[in-house]
């Protein structure tokens, strides 16, 4: 309390000398006075209670009317304070939650990462970029004894740290299968049960599952509601849709996966991709299909890495650096 006496009082005198004299050292006083206030984590309703008890001090005949709107200032600003405190305390714990959504995301980066294979014949592209910091997309590369490729391309049905958490599982769900030739309707089928048992109901996972045989050169695939690809045919110089029905993960247990085969000459290519690239919005409309081939036909002379990254900026621009949502794509082309 002392110590607080002894700011009235200089404060008074502050107060004092610049409505004597307006000059600029007793503003330059004033500013150290607030500093110091902040550093004793003064309420802004103190500081005003400061003012008024010196104003009074050097004009004790104020009107009863000026007292009674001084009175009204203090009110508010107690308000103020207990609205700025709530304000401050909400704002360290955001400031604690992004930190520790920041160290969760490092840690979901590198749980989810898989290596990209190099394949004879083959060449291979991926990207994946989180609109926020948390990814609900995921993709998945494995080699099985035969030598076949298995691609996953997975995207949770919602965002942040619910649907991080949900890949992180499909990641080691995915894992726990053998290397050994699985067909991709198995492998949906095996995912959907596990989806089922440990996923919250209000949550739905889209998946697709490929495996390229590079001896015959044949590409396996099933969908489990997941946004169509393209496949380019290198003949014809023409884009695609690749058809695949299929229930989202999860809804029913019993379900089980129709399994396509597409044949895959040399130059053509297989696109995988999830919603965050059909869906990109321009303004208020959503990009057409054609409109994504024009520009996968834009950079197809490009290696398959550098098309992907390419595509992923023009629509990261075309969104004004601001992803809607999570933009996952691979790319596999065969060479000869």
């Amino acid at each position: 309390m002392s110590t607080l006496k002894l700011d009235v009082n200089s404060y008074r005198d502050l107060l004092k000398q610049y409505i004597e004299y307006q000059d600029e050292q007793a503003l330059y006083r004033a500013e150290q006075f607030s500093k110091q206030a902040i550093q004793h984590n003064i309420s802004p309703d103190e500081i005003v209670d400061v003012y008024i008890q010196s104003l009074l001090d050097l004009y004790p005949d104020l009107s009863p009317s000026v007292k009674h709107s001084l009175n009204f200032l203090l009110e508010t600003m107690i308000s103020f304070g207990m609205a700025y405190q709530e304000f401050q305390a909400l704002r360290e714990k955001q400031l604690e939650l992004q930190s520790e959504i920041s160290v969760a995301a490092n840690m979901q980066q590198t749980l989810l990462s898989t290596t990209k294979p190099n394949i004879p014949n083959m060449d291979l592209g991926a990207i994946s970029a989180p609109a926020k910091q948390m990814n609900g997309d995921y993709y998945h590369f494995v080699e099985d004894e035969q030598g076949s490729l298995g691609i996953a391309i997975a995207d949770v049905i919602g965002k942040g740290v619910p649907a991080a958490l949900c890949m992180s599982m499909i990641k080691y769900s995915m894992e726990s299968f053998p290397h050994s030739r699985m067909e991709p309707g198995v492998i949906l089928e095996g995912m959907n049960r596990v989806v089922e048992r440990n996923v919250d109901p209000s949550m739905f996972v889209t998946m697709f599952y490929g495996l390229y045989d590079g001896r015959n050169h044949e590409f396996h695939y099933s969908s489990a509601g997941h946004e169509p690809g393209f496949y380019y045919c290198a003949a014809e110089d023409a884009f695609y849709d690749i058809e695949a029905e299929g229930l989202v993960l999860g809804v029913d247990r019993k379900v089980t996966y129709h399994q396509y085969v597409q044949q895959v000459a040399p130059g053509d290519m297989v696109i995988l991709l999830t919603d965050g690239v059909t869906e990109c919005r321009v303004n208020d409309r959503f990009i057409e299909r054609e409109e994504i081939c024009e520009v996968l036909s834009q950079y197809k002379h490009l290696s398959a890495q550098e098309m992907t990254e390419q595509v992923y900026r023009y629509f990261e621009r075309l969104q004004d650096f601001h992803l809607r949502d999570d933009f996952t794509m691979i790319i596999l082309r065969r060479d000869v």
